[in-house]
């Protein structure tokens, strides 16, 4: 059975200045044994015996039952604000925004001095806790005369009179922000495992928490873009639980976020740093709310993945839009397929998708001559659909984007809702913009190889590598009789490219670098098969074919059917137990066979 072990500190101070004295209380320990999760045993520390000064001051803060007092506070204090912040945005505006409404101000170190440069009176720490900053800045407001304003519920009697017998005064406001850990370690410059711990914060994180956790009584801010609300809030004559609520849960989210950055530069710095590890955290960011989801019925959004794997890890999600209509929900799905597929390929390229599906795929030096080609697999699903380049679009190619007329009656002009590319010309830019008010120009950087892939199920997440693997990673092993030739098998690594991006059971027909036909999301592979070969046509003779899994039967299937209908060379991954048989079949029609031992699902 596992053992998790925590310990509180062996020693812990308490300091007050009701007596102009310090007393210090050492507190022995005894081991606990608590029930934990369902594994797990909970081993932790708990004090056995402390000074009378200090059981006091504990029984006074301890909720032990809930006495209400009979007004907000016990003590003839005043309004008081507490500010620590590493990023000083607005803080002018918010010190002498306090300090206009009457509030003291208690503050550490840098801010303290950004607020008396600004002109605000400030109160440090120390003069508060009668304590100095110490062990290079780690102990600063982790104190009881800190936390005790913090925590102090006003509305019950023994807290405020503990508070009352120590002197200790009560805080209103808590303006606190972390030290920037994610932006340290994600730097371009790298850091030392050193220097990141030291950039972890931990009395940040604990006064965020203490003042989210009483936010009836203290407000908590975390963001300098809330400083303007938080003061027209304050000048209100109106106390707004909600508003407070709110502000405490972004509070905690802000804490979990900045956690979770720790835990997952951590968990990295391990000896094994395993992709899967045993838990972690997703921190995610409301990028924008989306008109709707799938349907006109379903809400959305879309959230930025604020991962430290994910930082300059380029995709779809960090696209800048040019122009044209909001994205929806199922622009993001389908240009974040075409993206991904269209960046597989190193010679220019053109993708056309339609519902997350390839449906036409182009590679040439003449990437005009490309995307007219990807337009022509399938006219009809193009119409409407997301075209992607993996080559700066220029002049010349955005007039063709915005002229080519449709192969299907050659006068219908093609109308897509994006075209995604790594660059554009500033005239192509012009151009495309006159193409539509509403057609989505956007600007994506080649996604990262290595990422790990999330996908929800009710319940739970499944997480695996993403499917990196190219042509030029696998070998293709010829299995037939016939030896493809050097023309054949670079269709067949065309086609195998192409078809690791068509949802299964996928078949792919190429030929000169062209997708001429596909077949995607049928329940059997000879469906799929078929329809690759409706949409190929007579261009399907001597053409490459590639399936995403193996072939389970061979004759009276799609094998032979493949065979029959002219196809060159086949590519497939193999490991079927029917293997031979597909095998004797391509030697029966004098087809090339090779098997690259790869699977390509894709559900």
């Amino acid at each position: 059975m596992p053992v998790c072990l925590s310990s509180s500190p062996t020693a812990a101070a308490a300091t007050t200045a009701a007596s102009g004295a310090a007393h210090r209380f050492i507190y022995p320990q005894r081991p606990c044994l608590h029930r934990a999760a369902k594994n797990f045993v909970l081993l932790s520390f708990v004090p056995c015996r402390a000074s009378s000064v200090a059981r006091g001051l504990i029984r006074g803060m301890a909720d032990v039952e809930t006495q209400k007092a009979a007004s907000p506070s016990l003590l003839a204090g005043h309004k008081q604000a507490l500010l620590s912040l590493s990023d000083k945005r607005d803080l002018s505006l918010l010190g002498n925004g306090l300090q206009g409404l009457g509030y003291s101000i208690v503050s550490t170190g840098g801010t303290a001095f950004a607020l008396e440069e600004a002109g605000v009176s400030v109160t440090k720490v120390e003069e508060i806790t009668h304590f100095p900053e110490m062990l290079d800045g780690r102990v600063k407001t982790l104190h009881p005369s800190i936390h005790g304003g913090i925590l102090a519920r006003r509305d019950h009697i023994h807290h405020m009179e503990a508070l009352s017998r120590y002197n200790i005064g009560t805080f209103d406001i808590v303006v606190v922000n972390l030290y920037p850990f994610y932006e340290k370690v994600t730097s371009a410059n790298g850091i030392t495992f050193e220097d990141g711990i030291e950039n972890i914060d931990i009395g940040g994180p604990t006064l965020i928490r203490a003042a989210a956790k009483n936010h009836k009584d203290v407000l908590v801010v975390v963001d300098h873009k809330d400083y303007p609300a938080v003061l027209e809030f304050l000048q209100g004559k109106q106390d707004d639980q909600h508003f407070r609520r709110k502000l405490a849960w972004k509070a905690f989210q802000h804490v979990a976020s900045y956690d979770s950055a720790v835990s997952e530069w951590l968990w990295k710095q391990t000896e094994d740093g395993d992709k899967l590890p045993p838990s972690f955290t997703v921190p995610l960011s409301l990028k924008c709310t989306l008109r709707y989801g799938e349907n006109p019925h379903q809400k959305a959004a879309f959230y930025d993945d604020k991962s430290l794997s994910l930082v300059n890890a380029g995709g779809i999600a960090t696209a800048i839009q040019y122009h044209g209509k909001e994205m929806s929900y199922n622009n993001y799905l389908d240009a974040d397929a075409a993206w991904n597929c269209v960046s597989e390929f190193k010679n220019p390229t053109c993708v056309i998708v339609k519902h997350t599906n390839p449906c036409g795929v182009a590679s040439r030096p003449d990437i005009l001559e490309a995307y007219r080609l990807a337009v022509k697999a399938d006219p009809v699903s193009a119409f409407g659909g997301i075209v992607a380049f993996n080559t700066t679009v220029d002049e010349d190619l955005a007039k063709e984007i915005r002229e080519f007329r449709s192969p299907t009656d050659g006068s219908t002009r093609m109308f897509y809702e994006i075209v995604v590319a790594p660059k554009y010309t500033e005239k192509g830019l012009e151009i495309l913009r006159g193409k539509s008010k509403t057609l989505r120009i956007l600007e994506a950087k080649k996604s990262e190889k290595g990422i790990l892939s999330l996908r929800q199920v009710a319940g739970g997440w499944l997480a695996q590598d993403s499917d990196d693997l190219t042509p030029e990673d696998i070998k293709f092993t010829v299995m037939s009789e016939r030896i493809p030739q050097e023309a054949e098998l670079q269709d067949a690594e065309f086609a195998w490219l192409c078809v690791k991006h068509v949802k299964s059971n996928a078949i792919v027909i190429a030929k000169n670098n062209c997708m001429l036909g596909m077949g995607s999301g049928q329940p059997n592979r000879v469906e799929s098969l078929r329809i690759a070969f409706r949409k190929a046509g007579e261009e399907a003779k001597g053409a490459a074919l590639a399936s995403d899994a193996f072939f389970p039967f061979a004759w009276k299937d799609a094998v032979e059917e493949a065979c029959q209908n002219g196809i060159g060379v086949i590519a497939e991954p193999g490991g079927s137990i029917r293997d031979e048989d597909a095998v004797d079949c391509c030697n029966k029609y004098g087809v090339s066979l090779v098997f690259t031992n790869v699977r390509h699902f894709r559900h």
